[in-house]
């Protein structure tokens, strides 16, 4: 399909620079991740009509369904091989097949709380107290140069834990001379361990000395033209630099959440638009979820600095709200997330005010000096947001703003965001404010808002697979959790045990013939009953 001429506008300005491309849909999902050497030749020959007679079908369905595109840009092409790697395990988009798998690049570990640390290579990081390095791209490289540090650094390369005199006597490395031995004893813990710690400067990147040795080896072989050793050390060389390169460490992102390549500029645009005196740095988006009303539930999800703050979200059941009501359970969202939040800053034990009891009077003094309390915390909590979006119109952000004022919190910015038009509406405002749809300003805001609706739809969903799954055998008088459980293992489903005998029943632990023959006859009973209600009411298993 030809480009739009917003995707024009971005080829035009794409650099000449390795990096990332993201390619999306019309929805904003990430349909495709792909790497450059160059980003502005290779991004642009998607879209070259002279090139599309040679494309197969994939290509061709792929670019059909490019709406937008993102670009990141890294500082080599190693980075960038990493980079897609790690986006294309968060967002699987359908047009990749490439690293959908659950194989990782490869990882150096060591752990100097071991007796005799050693150097493993592993593709999964855990919190097991042990220091990682990597990941690296060049599998070979890595493995030449962890096999030259352990020579350098005169380290152990034997697989037992603990070595002892016994695995010495076949231990190539001793043998050679290549380690110290600390197994038998030729040098203490203590100085094997510093051995290390030099091993880990070294792949920290304070590797300047051997590589200046060794290309002084490669140039003094060369001039003796033993040009088989100078090949070598020129090897040794580039692996050492492959694997000593420093990259870029790249935050997860949750999900299919549409990624941002320039925050900064995506919060500068929405402050300019709101009319902030600042940036929004912190932003909290909430969002309500029933089915009905019933399992009323709320989200509120934190960004920060235009990022997902993952560890700051929250989730809520409604306890104060009967029947379906989103503005009455967004108020009450409001109501519990800043009293708790205030309580917390002020050092005091967090409650919920779930009954809409007025705040202490000891807490409407620090209230009034909102500059102190956005310094943050005293436990270590987040600060007050900078701005609040609502997900919802009038309604929503009208009982969201009697609350906050309640609460003297009248000073934060409040806007919500109506999905059917993407109009922000502002209190005080009768006309909603619409920013034009390419704008980073927006899409922020629609990054906000569908995370907080993702979080509170699964929070929802979660209760409802918890309510279905309380199996009707909870009615059965005396059962406890192990002799459901054993049922359950037995059969599969509730289903399956209708149909089972009372002789097959009696088979499973904990239950006896007399016990079998009581719970059939009231499974036999439960069904009867279940198929004359379904018969006389249609909507039976039905939402609503």
């Amino acid at each position: 399909m030809p480009a739009t001429e917003a995707i024009r506008n971005k080829l035009s300005q794409l650099p000449h620079k390795p990096g990332v491309y993201l390619m999306k849909d019309r929805f904003g999902t990430v349909i495709y991740v792909g790497k450059a050497r160059d980003l502005r030749k290779r991004v642009s020959q998607y879209f070259h009509p002279s090139r599309r007679m040679g494309w197969d079908l994939k290509l061709n369905a792929l670019v059909e369904a490019i709406h937008d595109l993102d670009v990141h840009v890294v500082r080599s092409e190693p980075e960038a091989l990493l980079l897609e790697g790690k986006l294309i395990k968060d967002f699987h988009p359908r047009y990749n097949v490439s690293f959908r798998d659950d194989k990782r690049f490869l990882l150096l570990k060591v752990n100097l709380n071991d007796p005799i640390p050693r150097f493993t290579l592993t593709r999964i990081r855990t919190a097991d107290g042990a220091r990682y390095f990597g990941p690296f791209v060049h599998s070979g490289a890595l493995r030449n140069t962890l096999a030259l540090v352990r020579r350098q650094f005169n380290l152990r390369g034997c697989r037992p834990l603990t070595p002892n005199e016994s695995d010495y006597k076949h231990c190539l490395y001793g043998n050679l001379k290549w380690c110290t031995a600390p197994c038998i004893g030729n040098v203490t813990s203590a100085q094997y361990l510093e051995q290390v710690k030099s091993a880990c400067d070294f792949l920290d990147g304070q590797c300047e000395d051997m590589a200046a040795q060794l290309e002084a080896e490669m140039k003094k072989a060369a001039i003796a033209q033993d040009y088989e050793k100078a090949a070598g050390y020129r090897d040794a060389l580039a692996d050492l630099k492959r694997t000593t390169r420093k990259t870029e460490k790249f935050e997860r992102i949750p999900y299919n959440l549409p990624v941002a390549i320039d925050p900064l500029r995506d919060l500068q645009e929405l402050g300019r638009a709101l009319g902030l005196g600042a940036l929004p740095q912190r932003i909290e988006g909430f969002d309500i979820s029933n089915i009905s009303g019933t399992l009323a539930v709320a989200s509120m999800v934190s960004f920060k600095n235009g990022r997902p703050d993952r560890a700051n979200y929250r989730r809520f059941k409604m306890k104060t709200v009967v029947g379906q009501d989103d503005f009455a359970c967004m108020a009450e969202t409001v109501r519990r997330r800043y009293s708790r939040l205030l309580r917390e800053q002020k050092g005091e034990e967090a409650g919920d005010d779930e009954a809409g009891r007025p705040i202490v009077e000891e807490l409407r003094a620090l209230i009034a000096k909102p500059h102190e309390v956005s310094k943050g915390p005293v436990t270590g909590q987040p600060a007050l947001p900078d701005l609040i979006l609502i997900d919802g119109g009038k309604g929503q952000l009208n009982a969201a703003c009697a609350e906050l004022r309640k609460l003297g919190l009248g000073h934060i910015a409040v806007i919500g965001l109506a999905k059917e038009f993407e109009e922000i509406h502002r209190p005080g405002e009768s006309e909603p404010l619409r920013l034009s749809h390419d704008t980073g300003a927006l899409k922020l805001l629609q990054r906000v808002r569908d995370e907080s609706h993702r979080v509170a739809n699964s929070f929802n969903a979660q209760l409802r697979i918890k309510r279905i799954s309380e199996s009707i055998l909870d009615e059965f008088p005396g059962i406890g959790e192990q002799r459901k459980a054993a049922l359950l293992k037995k059969f599969g489903s509730v289903q399956r045990l209708r149909t089972a005998t009372v002789e097959q029943i009696a088979e499973v632990p904990g239950f006896g013939g007399k016990a079998a023959a009581e719970l059939k006859t009231f499974l036999v009973a439960r069904s009867i009953e279940g198929a004359g209600g379904a018969a006389g009411n249609p909507e039976v298993g039905s939402d609503g």
